[in-house]
């Protein structure tokens, strides 16, 4: 091959690389997964967690939800099982529906120790299985948290090992009708798994229609260079979104000009992603004037992407 044709064929393989994400668009999916069709237009989906609207019960926070429009509901992980019935009957006959699972889940999956890495397993299937009787996007994970300790080490035989066990797990979720939903952090909580594209990288390499990932803006601001890049580059496997303020951590708008989240929002709206973006955040202020203002901030933002 002489250097005219390498550099041909060297150009034409960066075109198609810098437009592989569009082409997910042209891929078939099942119904109800990955991303919608070309030209569709999915409405914002918002969602809380379980203590960020105001209110002092379950159902007065439910109720202020349902006035203001958000339609999800993100509880934690931690004894779902157990509450199963609760919130299948706080729910009944509401416009709000389960989105992700919030972690919740013992031990991690990258120990040393096999008895910490069995009681992970154990009780992740104890979550999957109550978030699939919740109609649940899916559960929330973290490969490990830098405190986590003694962790394997960052090599390709870990990696191996990840994507093998994961595979199992997101083999269980979709028998239980639901997912495992991988979350990249920032480097403060985690030093494994920091951006999107890697979380994607794994979930494509467990060739499991169980395992997803999801994006933070949180996170993804000490982390990603761009927000339209990191979200795009979640592609079909992207199953949630996480949002807060991006200076400290508060309910979006505390921040002020900070808090612009355009950017990602246009690469939502671009693949038609049709799952949530959920507030997993703190409040400085008032919650019965923070609150209102995130959403209508969100809204507005979402309008001009």
């Amino acid at each position: 091959m002489d250097r005219r044709d390498f550099l041909q064929k060297t150009l034409v393989g960066a075109a198609v690389a810098a437009a592989a994400p569009w082409n997910l668009l042209a891929r078939p999916y099942p119904q109800g997964e990955g991303l919608g069709k070309p030209g569709e237009s999915n409405p914002l989906r918002l969602s809380f967690q379980e203590n960020t609207a105001p209110g002092e019960t379950l159902a007065e926070r439910l109720d202020y939800m349902e006035a203001h429009g958000v339609t999800g509901f993100e509880p934690g992980g931690k004894d779902l099982s157990a509450r199963v019935g609760e919130l299948k009957q706080a729910l009944r006959g509401r416009n709000i529906s389960v989105s992700a699972i919030c972690a919740g889940f013992s031990g991690f999956i990258l120990s040393e120790q096999p008895e910490v890495r069995a009681e992970f397993d154990r009780t992740m299937r104890e979550i999957i299985a109550a978030a699939g009787e919740l109609g649940s996007t899916g559960v929330i994970m973290v490969p490990a948290f830098n405190h986590q300790v003694p962790v394997m080490p960052h090599t390709p035989q870990t990696r191996d090992y990840l994507v093998e066990q994961l595979r199992k797990l997101g083999d269980y979720a979709r028998e239980q009708g639901t997912t495992v939903i991988l979350e990249p952090l920032n480097r403060k909580e985690a030093h494994y798994l920091r951006q999107v594209a890697d979380a994607a990288s794994i979930c494509r390499d467990t060739g499991s229609r169980g395992v997803c990932c999801m994006g933070d803006f949180w996170h993804m601001t000490a982390e990603e260079t761009s927000d339209y890049g990191a979200l795009w580059s979640g592609g079909r496997y992207l199953r949630h979104i996480h949002i807060a303020s991006r200076g400290t951590r508060q309910m979006p708008g505390e921040n002020g000009d900070k808090d612009n989240y355009v950017d990602g929002f246009r690469a939502l709206k671009e693949m038609a992603y049709p799952y949530y973006v959920s507030f997993e955040c703190g409040c400085a202020g008032d919650r019965t004037v923070s609150v209102p203002a995130a959403l209508e901030l969100i809204r507005e933002q979402w309008a001009k992407a």
